[in-house]
């Protein structure tokens, strides 16, 4: 089984930035959407944001204004750029990749691969 690695959650305050990294080992990055999803206990997996292999994003209504997404295929990375955190933003952050999947279909179906996510913390 192919696992994501996340990296770069930490406590930030209010109004703080942080930038998430995910490593994704698996061949031929350039044919995957990637990108990030966010869970609190006890509630629902939300969706944050994806990027499509030839730069196509998308993002979660929550985090548009706020949150980046970006990724580098000669690294097999994914990035997300977390600006003006809110307490509201605290979860585990889990990257995902999927093979030959829109955006679209990212955000709504399922994906191949997952990270153990890393904990992001937002101080009011």
């Amino acid at each position: 089984q192919v696992q994501l690695r996340e990296s770069g959650g930490g406590l930030v305050q209010a109004g703080d930035s942080l930038r998430l990294s995910c490593a994704v080992p698996v061949q031929s990055f350039n044919t995957y959407t990637a990108g990030w999803f966010r869970q609190v206990p006890g509630k629902e997996r939300e969706f944050v944001a994806a990027i499509h292999w030839i730069g196509a994003t998308y993002y979660g209504n929550s985090v548009k204004d706020r949150f980046t997404i970006s990724r580098d295929n000669a690294k097999n990375s994914v990035y997300l750029q977390m600006n003006n955190l809110a307490p509201e933003d605290t979860a585990v952050y889990s990257c995902a990749a999927a093979r030959l999947k829109s955006v679209q279909q990212f955000q709504t179906g399922g994906v191949d691969h997952w990270g153990q996510g890393t904990q992001v913390t937002v101080s009011s």
